[in-house]
């Protein structure tokens, strides 16, 4: 068994391996290559601009995370130019299907860039060309594998043309239609033959040659090589469903339905999750990982001992159905807490109206082991992962809950990923993000955003303000956009294009989202108007920064709406991320 995964760039540890791996089966199957070519493959897709292609590298990996094969894809954009550098499995790794499911991979890839087909070289099959007998036969081997998807090499050239007279095995240009049944006219096939050999073999092709083969392109449209080693049939097609890479990874609060508070007027309940569901599950977008058990140290590393410790007592003390509300609230005295475990609830709480019950610390440690696992996926290569859960978490400060939040999920899978490199945080809940700001605000590796309702008009009203930017070394890096209690789409997506504009200052290797919905028209909680379509947009224009990025589920309560708006955000946010850049 294996996977096929896109590896975007040399980041976390798994991808820093994969490539290694790669450049292993580049040194093992062409020996050839140059050290520098081998060595530019981090390079190349840390920097397109550089080499003036977009690199684009899958790798086929085993259970134990072994890489058994590659492929590496250029694109260029402008010449809607897909062009196959290398693809290769493992040293005695032929005939296990890892090469047909790279080739395939690719060829998907490259129908949704929307070009018009798939260019790559592949050795010559002709005695005059090939004399060898044995490579001769290899090489056929290879031309007969590319048929099977109607790849064939284009004719009527001299693309052939050995560099030094007398060289052998000089390449063939071979085209795949990616099933569209279309080839280039003579103009556009002249440009990306002179892309390919300028950009690639600029260092070894003089000039004469590249114009002589270039001009050599007459036939218009380009003709293909009349198929040799398979019958005539139908092009292969590309499957229509969305590769497993692209997907997001799907993260869900399984025992979120044990912290099921039943008071009237409780909004935070479990249907909002069954709400989402049943809107992302019509989608195409989304494969289910199950959530990992994670140490306590994963919610140590955000929130105070002594808070922790009070939380996960008082909740086993108390009976089933028994809940507990906030209802004195002493001036904070470290050394003489209150010793009555309901009354000491004030010294953690900031509010009224989250009650402790027996299930509130399980409930919101899963919750915390469910955005933990999504940032596992992420640091495993992944580049979108939503953590579904309740309870929610962007209230919980270092040393306190409230706002139906015990533990902050969002922080702790920030601190998590802040290991591997910088991250920031963009809350986009009605409600500011009082608990990441509070746990990360004297630090400059984690960039803290929130866009909510000024304090004045909306929850937690302590926080939230302007004039709060981060304190010592964290100054500058905690940022707040508070907006009025009515407006308009366009006066919040103004603020949140300001928000991205700081992210991409920042240049984080990690995003995290706070996803609050209760930004919606009529959520019971805010005062905005945001519709479907305006979800749809937001998920867009975040998606566009092209960033790993983890969503965490925090507010949004009108359950005839929760699902409907999800599923837009995640529409835009899956666009955007894929779109071509």
């Amino acid at each position: 068994m294996f996977r096929i995964r896109r590896v975007y760039d040399d980041v976390t540890p798994a991808n820093k391996e994969a490539i290694t791996q790669a450049q292993n089966i580049l040194r093992t199957q062409f020996p050839g290559l140059s050290r520098q070519d081998i060595t530019k493959l981090p390079k190349q897709l840390r920097n397109p601009l550089k080499y003036r292609f977009r690199s684009i590298l899958f790798v086929a990996e085993d259970q134990k995370e072994q890489v058994k094969g590659f492929a590496l894809l250029f694109h260029e954009p402008v010449l809607h130019l897909c062009y196959l550098d290398y693809i290769s499995t493992a040293e005695r790794r032929m005939g296990r299907g890892i090469g047909g499911a790279l080739y395939e991979r690719v060829r998907e890839e490259a129908f949704s860039l929307n070009a018009g087909g798939l260019f790559f070289e592949c050795l010559p099959d002709t005695p005059k060309l090939s004399p060898d007998p044995e490579a001769r036969r290899r090489n056929a081997a290879r031309l007969r594998f590319y048929e099977r998807y109607g790849a064939r090499p284009i004719i009527n050239t001299a693309y052939e043309t050995p560099l030094r007279p007398g060289d052998t095995n000089p390449p063939f240009l071979v085209y795949d239609d990616l099933g569209k049944g279309t080839t280039p006219d003579r103009d556009t096939a002249r440009a990306i033959v002179r892309a390919i050999l300028e950009r690639k073999y600029g260092n070894v092709c003089p000039r004469d040659y590249v114009e002589m083969v270039v001009e050599s392109f007459k036939d218009d449209p380009i003709q293909l090589r009349k198929l040799r080693y398979v019958k005539e049939g139908a092009p292969a097609l590309i499957r229509a469903s969305i590769p497993r890479d692209k997907r997001i990874a799907l993260v869900i609060n399984d025992r979120h339905l044990i912290h099921h508070v039943e008071e009237r007027g409780y909004v935070e309940s479990p249907v909002r999750i069954d709400a989402i569901l049943s809107e992302l599950d019509t989608t195409k977008y989304f494969e289910r990982v199950p959530p990992r058990h994670f140490s306590e140290n994963r919610i140590r590393a955000v929130h105070d001992d002594e808070y922790i410790d009070y939380f996960k007592k008082v909740c086993a003390r108390l009976e089933p159905g028994q809940s507990i509300y906030p209802y004195v609230f002493p001036i904070r005295n470290a050394a003489r807490p209150p010793q009555d475990l309901p009354i000491r609830a004030g010294y953690y709480c900031i509010d009224t109206f989250t009650p402790i019950n027996r299930n509130a610390y399980l409930a919101a440690r899963r919750a915390v082991d469910c955005a933990v696992t999504a940032a596992k996926f992420i640091l495993d290569g992944g580049r979108l992962a939503y953590a579904l859960v309740r309870p929610p978490g962007h209230h919980a400060e270092r040393r306190s809950f409230g706002g139906f939040c015990y533990f902050n999920s969002a922080a702790a899978a920030a601190e998590y990923l802040s290991a591997y490199g910088e991250v920031a945080i963009l809350d986009i809940d009605y409600h500011h993000g009082n608990g990441q700001q509070d746990i990360f605000y004297e630090r400059p590796d984690v960039l803290t955003i929130s866009i909510h309702g000024r304090p004045s008009i909306a929850y937690p009203y302590f926080s939230g303000f302007q004039s709060e930017k981060g304190s010592g070394a964290g100054k500058g890096y905690n940022m707040n956009i508070p907006l009025p209690e009515k407006i308009d789409v366009a006066r919040y997506q103004q603020a949140l294009s300001t928000a991205l504009k700081r992210i991409e200052r920042f240049q984080p290797e990690f995003l995290v989202v706070a996803l609050g919905l209760d930004t919606a028209r009529e959520d019971p909680t805010g005062s905005w108007d945001l519709l479907d379509t305006d979800f749809e947009v937001n998920g867009r224009m975040i998606g566009a920064l092209h960033l790993p990025t983890l969503v965490v589920q925090e507010g949004g309560y009108d359950t005839r709406v929760l699902g409907i708006n999800a599923r837009h955000f995640f529409t835009g946010l899956w666009e955007g991320t894929y779109a071509p850049y």
